[in-house]
């Protein structure tokens, strides 16, 4: 496994705290995204905790939340670490790609379990990979298939 200890499970759309909700709805309406997220196919939320490695443990973070929500054509992220203020990013699924990480070439020198996400986000200009890290769970396995089945969808 990677540096992180991963853990996903699913969450009502609704219950989300008011926190994120609140994180949500600033970023809708800073890019005027609109209702977006009428149609929720799943909501989940990623928690990653940081191994300790020898004396030191690095310089990323000790813990990271994430809650996912995919739509029939939007990916919605916050991802909260540690004492940070919560970053909210959004990508139209017809501008990204989406590859499980297991697949590719670089797991053989980093495992980990999640997706390789690229192409542009809401909030950029350019293209850019992300790696979105799910855990070997239930509701992982299942985000990671139905956001791979949504992005070849919306492409057809």
């Amino acid at each position: 496994m990677g540096s992180y200890n991963r853990s996903t499970h699913e969450v009502p759309f609704a219950n989300l705290p008011p926190e994120t909700m609140d994180a949500i709805k600033k970023h809708l309406e800073l890019y005027n995204l609109g209702s977006i997220l009428d149609d929720v196919l799943i909501c989940v939320e990623g928690n990653s905790e940081k191994i300790k490695k020898g004396l030191f443990s690095g310089p990323d973070p000790k813990t990271v939340k994430a809650v996912l929500i995919l739509t029939p054509r939007w990916m919605v992220q916050v991802i909260k670490s540690d004492s940070d203020a919560a970053f909210t990013r959004s990508a139209r699924l017809t501008d990204i790609v989406v590859s499980d990480y297991e697949k590719s070439p670089f797991y053989s020198k980093i495992p980990d379990t999640g997706v390789e996400v690229t192409g542009r986000f809401t909030d950029t200009s350019e293209s850019s990979s992300s790696f979105i890290g799910l855990g070997k769970d239930s509701a992982g396995e299942k985000f990671k298939e139905l956001l791979i089945k949504a992005v070849q969808d919306v492409k057809k």
